[in-house]
């Protein structure tokens, strides 16, 4: 992939989980900083040869890229110390959840290349999903670039609206915490059936892998479809499906994300 500078500012789970993807994707640790307040976390950067700093307006000077990886409550005054530096030239990848475009712009007036990205963590093991916004009027360069830098740690999607964002925080960037929840419930069935941590843990995790390969691999087979073909009638399966379609699991999964994308909508009122 094309390489350029980048500065992370913000070391948290999400910027770990996109610079060791990179890592593992073979992009060259030195062309990557991460400038975090905390020592323990820069140490983790820095075990992989990954420059660290605190200052972060320097590092901005420094590098080409720079990606905004701090909580969003912490937005207007990271980026009101960064004032010293011509953002005109650079491009700006925001991964702070619920920061509009309008507002970034507005905190840093110089940046004319705003990417704003919804990433996920399993980008950690180069299987991340990443959502990405931006104005018509950003260089595309710059959008392929954004794009080409997520891609080395999953999939990406581009949206057109950046309302659209709030779906797509529903979707993948909050969705992990769903999947693990649901084998989480499988392993404490099955630990109930007196099968031990172990073997219950290798079932759970192969079953919902083996599922997402098959969902990936057959991209022209509905999900639909994909259930009705391990669903006889009268089997084990529809036993199974019985009691959750009983329960109203889709409709408690409706509720369910309705309740992130209402909540990554009053975020964005609040910062």
């Amino acid at each position: 992939m094309q390489q350029k500078s980048i500065c992370f500012i913000g070391g948290g789970n999400m910027a770990q989980a996109i610079v060791f993807g990179l890592l593992n994707k073979g992009y060259p640790a030195a062309a990557i900083t991460v400038c975090d307040p905390n020592e323990e976390k820069r140490a983790l950067f820095a075990a992989k040869g990954v420059t660290v700093a605190t200052d972060n307006q320097a590092a901005a000077l420094a590098n080409e890229v720079i990606v905004l990886a701090v909580k969003p409550q912490l937005a207007s005054e990271v980026c009101a110390a960064l004032t010293a530096v011509d953002f005109s030239d650079k491009l700006v990848i925001s991964i702070m959840a619920a920061i509009s475009v309008e507002k970034l712009t507005a905190l840093l007036p110089s940046a004319s290349n705003i990417v704003r990205v919804m990433p996920n963590t399993p980008a950690l093991v180069s299987s991340g999903m990443s959502g990405l916004f931006a104005l018509p009027q950003v260089n595309k360069t710059y959008q392929d670039f954004a794009e080409t830098l997520l891609s080395a740690v999953g999939e990406t999607c581009w949206v057109e609206s950046e309302a659209d964002m709030h779906s797509v925080t529903a979707g993948s960037g909050s969705s992990p915490a769903y999947f693990f929840l649901f084998m989480e419930a499988m392993q404490q069935a099955l630990l109930k059936m007196n099968l031990s941590e172990a073997q219950a843990r290798l079932l759970v995790q192969q079953s919902a892998l083996g599922a997402a390969k098959m969902v990936a691999e057959n991209p022209d087979i509905s999900l639909a479809t994909l259930r009705e073909n391990v669903t006889s009638k009268g089997g084990t399966t529809a036993a199974a499906l019985t009691v959750f379609n009983e329960k109203a699991l889709s409709q408690t999964v409706e509720e369910a994300m309705q309740a992130c994308v209402a909540r990554s909508q009053e975020m964005e009122k609040l910062f």
